[in-house]
Parts: structure tokens; sequence; C-alpha cells
């Protein structure tokens, strides 16, 4: 476990197309001050109000996970780039945005882990804090389903279970450290399918969506972008990516294992609220280093005011 909190070491930023907006947006990426956690700023709006990126600030999970509230003040699709900081390990950064929607750029977390590793990523003089899981919780709807086990690691197991042969029935299980996350997850681009493109146009909805940053399923089943898929398991690892970036809204880096079967936004956010409503469920813990010898343990620790497991 990393033991002390870490941010960039400079700015830098990303210019692309929202993918339900269809609109151009810029984001910029801020080094930031320990405990500061990741706050988005919609600098286009007048209010200059800052969105914390936390389970509480959720305004909806329909096809995106959206921080603020729909119909006003908000930030859509933060999962691919929240997946990024959470992968990488990145606990502090001040995010500025002048659109409603963090771009698509390529459908997955590439492009934001490489903006991540050209700005560079340093280690900060304050300890890291954990949302160590306890005891097992749990939550259904219909035939899907999704959990946190107590597990020392932090582990994704995600299944999911689609009638199309294209996809099928798939399963991704692995801890997951920054490296496993550049090798296994970053690179999985979101998915769709051809029949559902002329509905999402009529609800507003995947406007910007594109084969340049989708995988596209047509009616024959197959998929038609040219360069076919990263991996042969491409659908699962996005579904797992997705998953990271929705759990990263925890306000803290989690130990313990979430699994789910066809989940996705909604049931992602449900469960990481239930955790997280139950006190019982989990405590805090820090890294510390044993009086005699170098080795480190995790110790329980006092939550402060404004923790963002708070909800």
């Amino acid at each position: 476990m990393q033991e002390f909190q870490t941010t960039l070491a400079a700015r830098v930023s990303l210019t692309g197309t929202g993918v339900h907006s269809g609109k151009p947006v810029t984001v910029h990426f801020n080094p930031a001050d320990a405990d500061t956690g990741v706050i988005l700023s919609r600098i286009d709006d007048p209010s200059q109000r800052e969105l914390r990126a936390l389970v509480s600030e959720i305004g909806a999970t329909d096809l995106c996970t959206v921080l603020g509230d729909p119909a006003g003040l908000h930030v859509a699709t933060v999962e691919h780039l929240m997946a990024a900081l959470f992968g990488l390990g990145i606990d502090n950064v001040s995010i500025e945005i002048d659109g409603p929607e963090v771009p698509i750029l390529d459908g997955s977390a590439k492009p934001f882990v490489d903006a991540f590793d050209q700005a560079g990523i340093v280690v900060q003089d304050v300890r890291r804090r954990y949302i160590r899981v306890l005891k097992p919780i749990r939550i259904e709807s219909g035939a899907s389903w999704a959990e946190f086990r107590p597990y020392n690691g932090t582990r994704f197991e995600v299944e999911i279970d689609f009638e199309s042969p294209a996809i099928g029935r798939q399963t991704y299980a692995n801890d997951l450290d920054p490296m496993r996350f550049r090798d296994d997850i970053a690179g999985a681009r979101t998915f769709g399918f051809m029949k559902d493109v002329e509905r999402l146009w009529a609800a507003g909805y995947a406007l910007g969506s594109s084969l340049e940053n989708s995988v596209v399923i047509g009616d024959d089943h197959k998929v038609i972008n040219l360069g076919g898929l990263r991996h042969v398991d491409e659908f699962v690892r996005h579904k797992t990516l997705d998953a990271i970036g929705d759990l990263a809204l925890a306000g803290a880096r989690f130990i313990g294992a979430f699994r789910s079967y066809r989940g996705g936004h909604r049931l992602n956010a449900a469960a990481l609220r239930r955790l997280l409503s139950d006190q019982s469920a989990f405590e805090i813990v820090e890294t510390s280093r044993r009086e005699r010898g170098r080795a480190m343990e995790m110790v329980a620790v006092a939550a402060p005011v404004y923790a963002p497991w708070m909800i």
C-alpha cells in the first residue's frame, strides 16, 4: 500500500468532445495540496462553484456518472477520468473544465493516463487514508448484483452477460495496482450497439459518439471498428474501468474486494452508498511504520469532520 498521498507535478490539459453533448471541451489538471481530494470547477460558469468528486455529489447514473445537478451546474461522464486517477494512485488534483462533460477522447482512460504521465506524479508528506471493508455488503437489482467483501488488497471481480454473441459472458478478476491498471484496464474503450444509436440520438445522447471513441457492434453482431478489439475481452475490461471510476468517488482508496454481476453506473453507486452508510462495515486506516524494522501495518484512525464517507 502507498504510504503517502500524491498529486501531479505540473499542470496538464486535454481537449476533446463530449460523447453525449457532442460539444468541444477543454479540461485542465492542476497539482493540489494534500487532503484536497479531487475537485472540479466549471470555469465557464459564472458561479465558479466547485464540485467534489464524491458519491454524495452524484446527480445521475443513466448512461454515465454525473456530478452535480443534471438540470443545473454539473459535470458528466467523469468515470474514465476518475478511473485514471484511482488506477495510478493520484489522490489530490484540482480540475478546471470549460463545459458540462469530460471529453470522451478515445473512449478509454489511456489518454488521461498519458497526460498524467506527462505531468509527472509527486509524493506528498501527508499519509494516505484508506477505507478498509470489515464485513460483506451486498446490493441486488433484478438479476444484477454488486458487493464489497473484506480482502487484504484492492481487488475487482467483474462479470458481464450480454445476449449478443459479440460479447456473451466475460469475467475480469484481479488485484489493482498502477502497473496492472495501465496494462489491463486503461485502454479498454466504451462500447455500444448500432441498433441503439437512433434512439439515443433522439433522446439527446451519444451526439459525440463515433468509431474513433467507441467500440460499436453492428446488427450482424460483429464489431464494425476497422481495428477490431484491443483485448479479446475488452468489454468486461471496460466495465471494470467504469467500476473503478465510480468507486473512486468514495473519496479515498479502499482495501477490500468489489464484485459485480451485470453491473453498471447505477449499481456501482448504490453499492458504494450502501457500504458507506453502514459505519460497522468499514473503518478508516492509514499506514504506520513499526518501531522495530521497516515493516508497514495499517492502523485505524479517527475520520476528519469533512470525511467523504459521511454521506
